[in-house]
């Protein structure tokens, strides 16, 4: 069995929005200036410390803004006008690798495991993945634990497993895990960004990666050629 392992958001969620309220609502709660959108998206994937660290700096009050973001997050959930929509394509996307019965799913994100878990619940995808591994399983993207979690969790190889994401840090845990790299270019970063970290293919739409899974899927493992 193959494992294709997705990051969540700006992979399967459209969740922008609703990460740069939170992260201007955290910002405002301790008299801070907030960053630009640009800004606030371009740490998107990293766990929530890591990420105010890259903000903020190591002597900002990290802890504060994890604490308030997490607390605003859950507030601004709670109006179904800031749900999270998933992009065009995903349930297609998964159905069909579902449906081949030759592949297993699972999840490496910086998300926490209740957020992930809401996300399930919400989609109905409660039974789509094997595995799934977030900011409270492993260290913080681009670090390779998660991936190797998840493939041992599963006892899946790393030339048979790839990572779909839409971020650098996506693209450098993949590499330190050696397994596949695939860029998705509809998520928060460049597509440059991806390629400087090392991306193999990069696609523009979920047709277009299905058409890249189905040509990973089907080479013969390394093992068995």
């Amino acid at each position: 069995m193959k494992l294709v392992l997705f990051d969540v958001d700006g992979t399967l969620v459209d969740s922008q929005d609703i990460i740069v309220a939170a992260q201007r609502m955290a910002f405002a709660a301790h008299g801070l200036e907030p960053p630009s959108r640009e800004r606030s998206l371009s740490i998107v994937g990293l766990s929530l410390a890591e990420a105010f660290t890259v903000l903020v700096g190591s002597k900002g009050p990290v802890d504060g803004l994890v604490a308030a973001y997490k607390d605003a997050f859950l507030t601004l959930r709670q109006d179904p006008a800031n749900a999270e929509p998933i992009f065009p394509g995903v349930d297609h996307c998964l159905e069909w690798l579902r449906r081949r019965g030759d592949v297993l799913l699972g999840i490496a994100t910086g998300k926490s495991r209740r957020g992930v878990a809401h996300l399930l619940t919400r989609q109905g995808w409660q039974d789509v993945f094997s595995v799934i591994q977030t900011a409270d399983d492993a260290p913080s993207k681009p670090h390779p634990g998660m991936i190797l979690q998840a493939t041992r969790e599963v006892g899946a190889e790393p030339h048979d497993t790839v990572m779909v994401g839409d971020s650098s840090f996506d693209m450098a845990m993949a590499r330190a895990a050696g397994v596949l790299p695939v860029g998705v270019s509809w998520g928060f970063q460049t597509v440059a960004a991806l390629t400087e970290a090392g991306a193999g293919p990069i696609v523009h739409s979920f047709q277009e990666l299905e058409t890249a899974l189905q040509e990973f899927l089907d080479a013969p493992s390394p093992i068995s050629a």
